[in-house]
């Protein structure tokens, strides 16, 4: 069983069984981050968006009125639409290779543990590491900001949209969680991403984005945008939100349950 030897959940009686099945779910996943590169990867790849960003604001500095707003559009235009759909992706690829290696599906499927346990344990890993990650975006950008010369601290509303955004991801971990169950290759779900986040940015200009996974997390993100895009449409937001996430944890738990084990 290694990582998955759960089956003393059975014999040891607990206050609230499906919560302790989560938790050591959760924790079996968290090793796998050990001495692995997904934290490098969260930690180096944002500074590329960075660059980019800080590099055009200076490039239209003059035409580019609104300091802390104004480098917030093109930090995000470079890391919302480029970066953050495939690194959660990464995350999510890297979370199920192990599963997708000789017959650790197997053993995986057999593991004393329910169906929604063990999906879930890898959503909340992964957003662990989206939160750590956009927590190192926020540093980037106020560093950012300090070098370029931007007087005082950013404004409160960006930590809000680093929030918005970070809550968000859920949608896109629950949709590239289920992508890389399901598609074996590690770059194809990855590529998937990008695609999808760039599609997003297209259809939230067009004003349809609560109708498109990707463009939901950009919107949260508040990407390229000064004002907040989601004025007057909280409530849509999250409830497009409950709905993706739903229908792909649903989908997810009903092919786990119905694909058991491989012969």
């Amino acid at each position: 069983m290694s990582r998955y030897d759960l089956i003393d959940i059975q014999t040891t009686p607990e206050p609230f069984p499906a919560l302790t099945m989560l938790s050591r779910c959760i924790r079996a996943e968290g090793q796998k981050l050990k001495h692995s590169f997904i934290f490098p990867a969260c930690i180096i790849i944002p500074v590329i968006p960075a660059i980019m960003g800080s590099f055009n604001y200076l490039q239209n500095i003059g035409i580019l009125k609104s300091q802390w707003y104004s480098l917030w559009t093109q930090f995000t235009l470079f890391y919302s639409t480029f970066f953050y759909a495939p690194l959660i992706a990464l995350y999510c690829s890297y979370m199920w290779r192990l599963e997708h290696r000789n017959n650790n599906w197997n053993v995986f499927m057999s593991t004393p543990v329910s169906i929604p346990s063990l999906y879930l344990g890898k959503l909340a890993v992964i957003f662990y590491v989206t939160v750590i990650t956009q927590t190192w975006v926020g540093f980037l950008y106020f560093a950012a900001g300090k070098l370029i010369g931007l007087p005082g601290l950013c404004p409160l509303e960006i930590i809000f949209w680093l929030f918005r955004g970070t809550a968000a991801a859920v949608v896109i971990g629950a949709l590239q969680l289920l992508l890389s169950m399901v598609i074996r290759s590690f770059s194809v779900p990855i590529g998937i991403a990008l695609i999808g986040s760039v599609m997003g940015m297209l259809i939230s200009n067009k004003g349809l984005g609560l109708g498109w996974p990707y463009s939901l997390m950009l919107m949260g993100m508040n990407s390229n945008k000064a004002t907040n895009s989601l004025a007057g449409s909280g409530l849509p937001f999250i409830a497009s939100a409950l709905f993706f996430f739903l229908l792909f944890y649903l989908i997810a738990i009903w092919i786990l349950r119905t694909k058991d084990v491989r012969a």
